[in-house]
């Protein structure tokens, strides 16, 4: 059986499901695929909470594009009646020391994009959260607009959306690309003069040829930790999000939301994943507990709540990958969120419905030539 559209999209992670809004919301029929479910446990969209900040050093384009995807994530909430998926905790960073260059770039790029921001001596950093420790002195930046995004809860609800707005999906698995087609395991094909290949961690897979080692699957580790009964130090407003970018473990936090425990993890690339068939067994409980330890003392002795596996698709700068098939004009690629692109999904799914229009060029850091095979993160 054979359906045609004008737009198919493959992957109903993040990326995926904004691009499907966008292309609908232009007046296109789109079909949306994913083999597992959007926002699903394999995916880097699953989960509970991503955090969604502005700072990005003097990589002005991702603080741009938070403050758009913020703006639209809201307004999305908002229409439907959710409200909730968006926590406005605020984000705090601890550089090092005011001079710090990365803080100083990113207080410039605040100041050129309009951030609202609040800078934090270190007295006014512990007075003000107390219950977070260093091992040397700090300095503050606070966004107080910025906070957490109910994930998986949130990729669902743009589906959702778009679904009531005419979208057509199917929980269904992809085979090999064709020439203005998409066949499933199912035996469905999907016709249609635009495809977009949106699939995360599986792109390499799909797209060995070009991909493979250009975006690396990694696996990483969260842990959430239990708070004492009544204490609110780790729950918002007192405790914001927190990222230590500065400690080489690049350490990060996000508050107890919805009674889910607070939420420790490390922002470090760790080894090569199949988000298929890879061990979801997590083994750093060890050392995220040394490190709790340490920076939130009252919580040394939190029992573990839950613990996960999840994945990065890496590429060699952190940049995304937005660009044609080299073979197929036809088929977009888009992935390489990196560990923080889950916030950037309105975006890029707007900027990604603006390329297929011809209303914007392909911006030569998220080209598939400037995916290298070697490894230079630049963006964090």
């Amino acid at each position: 059986m054979a359906e045609s559209f004008d737009a198919v999209v493959v992957g109903a992670g993040v990326f995926g499901v904004w691009a499907a809004h966008h292309l609908q919301r232009s007046g296109r029929s789109v079909a949306l695929l994913d083999a597992y479910g959007p926002g699903n446990s394999r995916s880097s969209s699953g989960g509970e909470s991503r955090i969604i900040r502005m700072g990005y050093g003097d990589q002005e384009i991702y603080t741009r594009w938070s403050m758009r995807s913020l703006d639209q994530w809201i307004a999305l909430f908002r229409r439907i009646g959710r409200p909730e998926l968006f926590q406005n905790t605020g984000v705090l960073w601890t550089p090092l020391a005011a001079g710090d260059p990365a803080a100083i770039r990113t207080l410039e790029a605040f100041e050129k994009c309009g951030v609202e921001y609040e800078t934090l001596t270190p007295a006014k950093l512990v007075a003000a959260f107390p219950q977070i420790r260093y091992p040397n002195e700090r300095h503050g930046i606070f966004e107080p607009r910025s906070g957490v995004l109910l994930a998986r809860r949130a990729v669902s609800a743009v589906v959702e959306d778009a679904v009531r707005g005419g979208l057509k999906y199917f929980r269904d698995a992809a085979l090999a690309p064709g020439r203005g087609e998409v066949r499933t395991t199912s035996g469905e094909t999907l016709r249609a003069g635009t495809i977009l290949y949106a699939c995360g961690p599986w792109l390499p897979k799909i797209f060995p040829s070009i991909l493979k080692g250009r975006i690396r699957p990694t696996r990483q580790e969260v842990f959430f930790f239990g708070v004492d009964p009544g204490d609110k130090q780790f729950t918002p407003p007192a405790m914001p999000a927190w990222i230590d970018f500065s400690d080489t473990l690049g350490a990060y936090s996000i508050p107890d939301i919805e009674s889910r425990g607070f939420k420790l993890a490390f922002d470090r690339h760790g080894p090569e994943f199949d988000p298929d068939s890879g061990n979801r067994q997590t083994g750093g409980i060890e050392a995220a507990r040394a490190f709790l330890a340490q920076r939130f003392p009252a919580l040394a002795d939190a029992p573990i709540l839950e613990s996960r596996v999840c994945q990065y698709e890496c590429t060699s700068t952190g940049d995304f990958l937005i660009d044609r098939h080299p073979d197929y004009r036809d088929v977009w690629l888009v992935g390489g969120g990196s560990g923080h692109g889950f916030k950037h999904g309105p975006a890029v799914g707007e900027h990604v419905a603006a390329l297929i229009d011809g209303t914007a060029p392909v911006d030569s850091r998220f080209s598939l030539a400037s995916k290298a095979l070697e490894s230079k993160r630049a963006v964090f």
